[in-house]
């Protein structure tokens, strides 16, 4: 997946209910952000590339032009058939290429211990349906957070491979030195006083 632009985030946008779902989508939109929208969990990880081979036969999902973009963030309904936001959720934080994209879920029921369990597995906001515009301007610090993080292992990575080519270098640099110095010590050896004094000493003799 290719990197997004500063200027346009890509959400991941899942809900069961197409009139949620457009809802969302055009909040999303209105908001500058680069939307792709699907209708199940089990989509959602289709689109990831989380979801498992035997269950690779469910049709694809309906997306946006910007597929090939990285999700930045993922906002999922929390009631849905078959895999729930919940399971959605917990399913991308075991992931260990996915789980710091950051997840937001919703609900059209304010139920605390509902809320509580998303929040401790993971889940960087908890929206009341029906979702309003003051709630996707919340996304915004989830959305800078997420990249400053992916941006700093990618900084660790490379940071990584320069301490490993420097050690490298460092090792070569050494052999070097070692080898110069052996064929310094052949060449010192092979004009020493004492051999070239033999020499001298055979020609005197014949």
């Amino acid at each position: 997946m290719g990197m997004a632009t500063e200027t346009q985030f890509h959400v991941l946008a899942v809900d069961d209910s197409i009139i949620d779902r457009k809802l969302i989508e055009k909040l999303l939109r209105t908001s500058s952000y680069q939307v792709t929208a699907v209708d199940s969990g089990s989509k959602a990880l289709e689109f990831l590339g989380l979801l498992e081979a035997e269950q690779r036969n469910l049709s694809p999902p309906c997306v946006s032009p910007g597929q090939e973009m990285e999700v930045n963030l993922i906002i999922t309904d929390y009631c849905m058939p078959g895999m729930t936001g919940y399971d959605l959720l917990r399913k991308i934080k075991e992931s260990t290429s996915l789980k710091d994209i950051p997840v937001v879920i919703m609900s059209s029921e304010n139920i605390p211990s509902r809320i509580n369990r998303c929040l401790e597995e993971g889940a960087e906001d908890f929206f009341l349906k029906p979702v309003q515009l003051s709630d996707v301007n919340k996304l915004r610090p989830h959305l800078m957070k997420g990249k400053a993080k992916g941006e700093e292992e990618e900084e660790e990575v490379d940071e990584q491979e320069v301490d490993e080519q420097e050690e490298q270098e460092q090792e070569e640099e050494q052999e070097e030195e070692e080898l110069s110095s052996n064929k310094r010590k052949n060449v010192e050896e092979s004009f020493s006083p004492d051999r070239t004094r033999a020499r001298f000493n055979g020609l005197e003799m014949v």
